[in-house]
């Protein structure tokens, strides 16, 4: 049976929630500066990112990697100095005050500082935040109950924030987040406050409201425990985006290569890494994908269909081998620095996971039961 809905509603999607198609974020080029004149300092660089309506996005990276400062761009928290920001269609760079304010009033924002009113309630303080966006009191209750209930509360929806431990007003500063129905959410390190229990009832909660709803939610965090309700994995260092990972994706290319000889004696570790760097190309049936006497410049793993070899010596072409899916070819170029060998055409529509050449290098130096098996495979094809 299909899960009833989550939580009343008090609202219905606005023309603009659904004006934006499947993007509901999107990041171009975006630099960012702290200070003026010679103390100016750059904090983010030539970051791009896209993230789709629905997505649950974690960002990692080390504290000063410039997460929580891209989170409040994405609020329109900050003013965007150079780069395009777009949130639900909406460009922020350049916008005027009102039309920033407008967006924000559509987003839910969760940070550490839970800044609750100390004279109000749980109840109250979330539904404070209700009639903030203009919804009347008659028309939350019922929803601040369920939410506050559903964050574990249940039994503290009418104390004051003195009677409530740190996790605990947290949670109501959750509540408070969610109550107006975002579209967005943007949460600084939600779950830092929180237990392993109440970190996952959080997390779940979470996960429902993109089924629900399409809600998308950014979250900058370090708690390794809940990385696996991620759709994307956002890696931040020295302010620049180093790695962008769709999970599923990433999970069904782990998968694949567990199963390859190639592969399957490095480390589980090992293996998730060389799926975080792999990319995959599609070519159609008659398509060259590496032709004799080109520089190398990516190793191949066919995923799906299949391929021939052939080789030109003067004016004759001879076939020297026919792969399959679970093959592999381009490593000799690779590995001897010497141009391609043979030239290989797709025999019908084939998908095939790359690596490029210092991505493949980097594995061959990290694993050397990797190299002794492309050795093996490149003293047996000559």
């Amino acid at each position: 049976m299909p899960e009833a809905p989550l939580l009343t509603s008090i609202r219905k999607a606005s023309p603009d929630d659904s004006s934006t198609g499947d993007t509901a974020i999107r990041v171009d080029k975006l630099n960012h500066y702290y200070g003026e004149g010679e103390l100016r300092k750059q904090v983010l660089f030539e970051n791009n990112l896209e993230v789709a309506r629905g997505e649950i996005v974690i960002m990692t990276g080390p504290s000063g990697s410039g997460k929580t400062t891209l989170l409040t761009l994405i609020g329109a928290l900050r003013t965007v100095q150079e780069g395009g920001l777009e949130v639900m269609g909406n460009q922020l760079r350049g916008a005027a005050l009102a039309k920033l304010v407008r967006v924000r009033r559509k987003l839910g924002f969760i940070f550490q500082a839970h800044n609750l009113f100390q004279s109000l309630t749980a109840f109250q303080n979330v539904r404070m935040a209700a009639e903030l966006f203009g919804f009347p009191a008659e028309r939350t209750s019922r929803r601040i109950t369920e939410l506050l209930t559903l964050l574990g509360l249940g039994h503290r929806i009418h104390y004051k924030p003195d009677s409530l431990s740190g996790g605990q007003k947290q949670r109501v500063a959750i509540a408070r987040a969610l109550v107006h129905q975002p579209p967005i959410i943007l949460a600084d390190e939600p779950t830092a406050a929180l237990d392993e229990k109440s970190g996952r009832d959080v997390v779940t909660l979470f996960q429902r409201f993109t089924r629900e709803d399409r809600c998308t939610i950014i979250m900058v965090t370090h708690d390794n425990r809940i990385l696996d309700v991620a759709d994307r994995i956002v890696n931040m260092v020295d302010g620049r985006i180093k790695s962008n990972v769709l999970v599923k994706v990433t999970a069904e290319i782990c998968e694949f290569l567990r199963h390859v000889p190639l592969f399957q004696r490095l480390t589980p570790g090992s293996i998730t890494e060389v799926a975080d760097k792999v990319k995959s190309e599609k070519h159609k049936a008659g398509a060259a994908i590496v032709t004799q006497g080109d520089e190398g410049d990516k190793f191949y793993l066919i995923r799906r269909g299949a391929v021939d070899v052939t080789r030109t010596e003067g004016t004759q072409s001879a076939p020297l081998n026919s792969l399959g899916e679970g093959a592999f070819f381009g490593e000799a170029a690779l590995l001897t620095g010497e141009p391609r060998n043979a030239t290989v055409i797709a025999r019908e529509d084939t998908e095939v996971y790359t690596l490029n050449k210092e991505d493949f290098q980097a594995v061959v130096a990290a694993s050397a039961s990797f190299e002794e098996e492309l050795r093996k495979a490149l003293f047996q094809r000559h």
